[in-house]
């Protein structure tokens, strides 16, 4: 018996498809079997299976469960939350393992699959090898067990383990997402008055789409902040990875500037260490970790990469612009969002400071969203190793860190190939408009020579 995925499935991070279309229960069993394969070749015995708010998210774990112990493997299923609850009970639970069933933030038909495998990051190479094992039909065999365990009220007990935070007004949009149940408990337990939005989980998304790096998704916040006149707001994504905030002027905090106030906190205690940001952060964040003592690195934009510099590196905090916060500081080190949104309170307490002043310190700088277009899925690294070629020529001032990021007089922009879409994405900061015009032209002038307009954005 063999298995072949739909071709799109398949990508950099994680697998993902649209469930009825390119994804379906078979899929899952077969991805249970084969990941429960390596983990027996490697010697383990059992996996950790969590999965997300969507509705077809326990169909699938069932269907992934029943992979997973068709190879002899046993599966722990931790039920229904977060992606880092699951990634909290594959570091602490007697398990090899973990695999989350989530859509993050992608459309309601969409659903996929994140994977953890002994303790590292499962991805590139590993999730093609995942592929080939069903090809091949070269499965392990046996008969596994399946155990379900309820580890909300452990996971939130170590999300506010060593609290050290002030009380603050805090508003929190679940958007509806995987982390509703968990923002309840936790926000219970914190010091400070707490008022909260769309923590009913449900995979309808029928108040916004759980993605908090696009400002319209975080209306209602704003709204509630303004109306309740709240310190400032945290919303979170559709599997709770990824922390959006506003401050108690309704500015959004976009992510590398979240990272800022964490490293002014985090180089209090680990005074040189080395802070990461991917390449679509704000110079202003990497100048003002060397301003605060730290080594700014930056790195490719991708939580795997992210998590596995951070290792190598021994660096005690990363981020992306997209809202991911990596905390190994007095934490495990993967990207989880409702520990970020703690460890906010903590910041603005020992920073003292209101998380508005700390904002409104920031340099105003004029910067694009992150812009993303689609080009065909043959040509989208070829054009930005065209552009890297004639920018050479030229002489620019490259960082070919993951793709292009060009800097000028005016600023810096980038050009870079998705890794999980047929999809180019720019992003350009300048000191003001006229500025940021010139940095655009640049860009449209180096797509053009490739035979490329900028068309529309599209979402992830």
């Amino acid at each position: 018996m063999t298995h072949i995925f739909h071709p799109t499935m398949l990508r950099e991070y994680d697998i993902r498809g649209v469930v009825g279309d390119t994804l379906a229960a078979a899929d899952a069993t077969a991805i249970g079997r084969s990941f429960a394969t390596l983990i027996r070749r490697a010697g383990g015995r059992r996996v950790a299976v969590g999965y997300d708010g969507r509705l077809s998210s326990p169909m699938l774990a069932e269907a992934l469960i029943e992979g997973i112990n068709a190879a002899g493997v046993d599966a722990l299923n931790v039920g229904l939350g977060p992606t880092p609850m699951l990634y909290y009970a594959a570091s602490t639970e007697d398990v090899d393992g973990g695999i989350q069933i989530t859509g993050s933030h992608n459309p309601p038909d969409y659903n996929g699959f994140k994977m953890v495998f002994q303790g590292r990051p499962f991805f590139g190479a590993d999730i093609q090898r995942i592929g080939e094992i069903a090809a091949a039909g070269d499965w392990e065999s046996g008969e596994g067990s399946s155990q379900s365990i309820d580890i909300v009220d452990a996971y939130v007990d170590r999300l506010t383990q060593d609290f050290a935070g002030g009380a603050f007004r805090i508003g929190w949009d679940a958007g509806n997402g995987a982390a509703g149940a968990v923002i309840e408990k936790l926000t219970a337990r914190l010091p400070g008055e707490h008022h909260l939005l769309y923590t009913d989980i449900d995979g309808h998304f029928p108040n916004h789409h759980p993605d908090p790096t696009v400002e319209a998704n975080l209306a209602d916040l704003r709204k509630l902040v303004a109306e309740k006149s709240l310190d400032f707001g945290v919303a979170f994504d559709g599997d709770g990875d990824r922390i959006g905030a506003i401050d108690g002027e309704g500015r959004v905090i976009w992510g590398d500037q979240l990272l800022q106030i964490y490293a002014a906190a985090v180089l209090k205690e680990h005074p040189g260490a080395t802070i990461i940001a991917d390449v679509k952060a704000s110079q202003a964040l990497f100048d003002r970790v060397a301003e605060l003592g730290g080594k700014p690195l930056m790195w490719k934009t991708g939580h795997s990469l992210i998590k596995a510099k951070m290792k190598e590196t021994g660096s005690p905090l990363a981020g992306e612009m997209s809202g991911h916060i990596f905390f190994a500081d007095h934490y495990y080190g993967y990207d989880d969002a409702p520990y970020a949104a703690v460890r906010l309170i903590e910041a603005a307490t020992r920073l003292g400071k209101s998380v508005t002043e700390l904002r409104g310190e920031m340099p105003a700088m004029v910067n694009t969203p992150e812009l993303r277009f689609q080009v065909d899925e043959i040509r989208k690294f070829a054009i930005v190793d065209e552009v890297l070629v004639r920018l050479t020529a030229d002489g620019a001032t490259v960082d070919r860190t993951d793709g292009a990021r060009v800097l000028t007089g005016d600023g810096w922009w980038l050009l870079r190939a998705s890794n999980t879409q047929d999809v180019l994405v720019a992003r350009a900061e300048a000191k003001d408009e006229a500025a940021l015009a010139r940095l655009m032209a640049a860009i449209d002038e180096q797509l053009a020579l490739s035979g490329v307009e900028r068309g529309e954005s599209v979402g992830h």
